[in-house]
């Protein structure tokens, strides 16, 4: 039977043998009273263009552009880096579990401002507690979660990726994790990793393996660490598509450093989570992935901290500058838009809320305080770089909401910094066309 005839509604009499045609009364048009149709026919019919697709795909449009889809309508991610940690606690806080449930609260805010996704860097060991709070944001606020794995990047003394045992263990805590959250209606899509491509350069958490080390050329063992740690992330990717074809799964490297290994050893992944902090722009970053490694860009982690490390005070003017920048080319650069490449997804910003114990995380004395100290440089942000030391990245102030203690007790009070608004009234009206105007 030719096809056609399933789709040319002029031709569908050849398989309809015995019709009826009559004049509905509700809709005033003809409808077909079938009352012996072969079996094959019917079967052909339903199954005619009625492949279902994944909730959440990665759309290729034919100009070899990218758009993430999300219940069949592209979606735009806007969203924030959330690790509501309290003030006077530090990274091993339980905030899953806090009775005072921060998510609720925060939830609200960012429906308010328009977010639509948060992105979790890791699990929690206490799965229903995971659940629990993905189902509040989404089913109350309408907010999605990004849900990722460290991949065992920051155990002691260094991530294995050499060794098959150490593979295997953190390849089922990912696996493990997937089956157990995939069917989470508020689930947008899985992370591996986030900056652990720079173990396989030397700068964070080094690691080698007996092959490499037998490697006498410094070059070659970089090439053969990349190898061997994208191999790893593309092995998990696969078996994440097996248990889960409803959800992509992004690869979260540092800026583009090593993918043109991944290039080769990682082609299952379906989008780059990149972490960048580049100041007002991105450069060259869309246009040198298309060129190095083509596949779709999330910025997952992005932003500019709010304390003038040069005048010595919060300067909430700085970070809205730098973030509405960031923003306009993230949306230059989403598909569909003339002058950009087309391969952006959104973007979600480092971060929610201000961490006070990042600067001197050993020293529970100084969790209560939100540090003013810096102990890196970024040449990018430059309106404080001449800061002592040009150290002007202040790590407890790149929250888009300020907190302060709660003279009542209970859950530490949220305060938008202007950042928030200006990113609201951004995404309602892009401007894209730059006017070079100062911050004010």
């Amino acid at each position: 039977m030719n096809k056609t005839l399933l789709r040319d509604g002029s031709q569908l009499k050849a398989c309809l043998p015995d019709r009826q045609a009559k004049v509905s009364p509700f809709r005033g048009r003809f409808t077909l009273v079938l009352r012996t149709v072969p079996a094959i026919c019917l079967l052909l019919i339903a199954c005619v263009g009625c492949s279902p697709k994944p909730k959440v795909y990665i759309q290729k449009l034919k100009n070899s552009q990218y758009r993430l889809i999300v219940d069949r309508k592209p979606y735009v991610v806007k969203g924030v880096c959330y690790n509501p940690i309290p003030i006077g606690k530090n990274h091993e806080y339980d905030w899953w579990s806090d009775p005072d449930k921060p998510w609720l609260v925060d939830g609200k805010l960012m429906k308010e401002m328009g977010i639509n996704t948060i992105r979790l860097y890791q699990s929690h060991e206490d799965i229903e507690e995971v659940k629990t709070v993905i189902r509040d944001l989404y089913e109350r606020f309408g907010v999605r979660t990004i849900i990722g794995s460290w991949l065992g990047f920051w155990e002691y003394p260094c991530p294995f990726y050499g060794d098959n045992k150490f593979r295997e263990r953190i390849k089922k805590e990912v696996l493990d994790m997937v089956t157990a959250l995939k069917d989470e209606p508020g689930i947008l899509l899985w992370v591996l990793g986030n900056e652990n491509n720079y173990s396989c350069i030397g700068t964070v958490n080094p690691w080698s393996s007996e092959e490499i080390d037998k490697e006498p050329d410094p070059q070659k063992q970089k090439a053969m660490r990349a190898n061997t740690y994208y191999s790893f992330v593309n092995d998990i990717a696969k078996d994440i598509h097996k248990i889960d074809p409803n959800h992509p799964v992004a690869l979260g490297n540092g800026e583009l450093t090593g993918l043109e290994y991944a290039n080769k050893a990682a082609p299952d992944v379906d989008l780059v989570a990149c972490i960048i902090y580049r100041g007002k722009t991105f450069g060259n970053l869309f246009r040198s992935l298309k060129a190095t490694f083509d596949k779709p860009i999330l910025l997952s982690e992005f932003g500019a901290d709010c304390y003038d490390a040069y005048l010595k005070k919060e300067d909430q003017d700085m970070q809205a500058f730098f973030l509405e920048s960031q923003w306009r080319q993230i949306y230059e650069n989403l598909a569909g838009k003339n002058d950009g490449v087309g391969n952006c997804l959104g973007g979600t910003i480092f971060e929610w809320t201000d961490e006070w114990w990042k600067h001197d995380e050993n020293n529970p004395d100084s969790w209560n305080t939100c540090d003013t100290s810096s102990n890196w440089s970024n040449g990018s942000y430059y309106f404080d770089i001449k800061a002592e030391g040009n150290k002007n990245m202040n790590e407890e102030w790149f929250g888009i909401v300020a907190m302060s203690k709660n003279p009542d007790g209970g859950l530490d009070i949220r305060t938008p910094r202007k950042s928030y608004y200006v990113i609201r009234e951004f995404w309602k009206s892009p401007q894209l066309k730059h006017n070079n105007k100062k911050r004010k």
